[in-house]
């Protein structure tokens, strides 16, 4: 079995040391773009990274620090928006400008901060809107009697 493979099934300690060496290199990958002058004039910019570096944490399935293509397809799931096979493929082509089949976290951030209008930045922006959105009612629905209905 690849180191990959295994680290993927791996939990506990492991994983834990995993997921801290992935956390330091994202951190490490926000910093640059904090002291990149192309995104100083970026309103509220290490909130945005700290909001992109545990959205994209969630969704890199392999901890490998990219997102591939069934890492994609339960993010877009997940979201409520499933997609096929090749609107997959064309959203990862489209954020990395078809050089790679995995989205890296650098590629990541560059889409959702960068002005072109990625179908997946919609949609993870739409998630966002979404989560802030007024909560959704808890327990039974109200009860109704047949001349409330339409």
């Amino acid at each position: 079995m690849s180191l990959a493979l295994s680290n993927r099934f791996q939990g506990g300690k492991a994983f834990g040391l995993l997921k801290a060496r992935q956390e330091r290199r994202l951190a490490e990958i926000n910093r640059e773009f904090l002291c990149d002058q192309k995104y100083s004039d970026e309103e509220n910019l290490p909130e945005k990274l700290a909001a992109f570096k545990e959205k994209y944490m969630e969704f890199d399935l392999n901890n490998e620090g990219e997102i591939d293509l069934m890492s994609l397809k339960r993010m877009m799931e997940k979201l409520g928006v499933p997609k096929t096979h090749l609107e997959m493929k064309k959203m990862i082509s489209e954020v990395t400008g078809g050089v790679s089949d995995t989205i890296s976290y650098r590629d990541f951030v560059n889409m959702m901060l960068g002005k072109r209008s990625a179908v997946l930045k919609l949609v993870m922006m739409f998630e966002g809107k979404a989560n802030e959105s007024s909560p959704k009612p808890v327990g039974p629905p109200p009860e109704r009697d047949i001349a409330s209905l339409p």
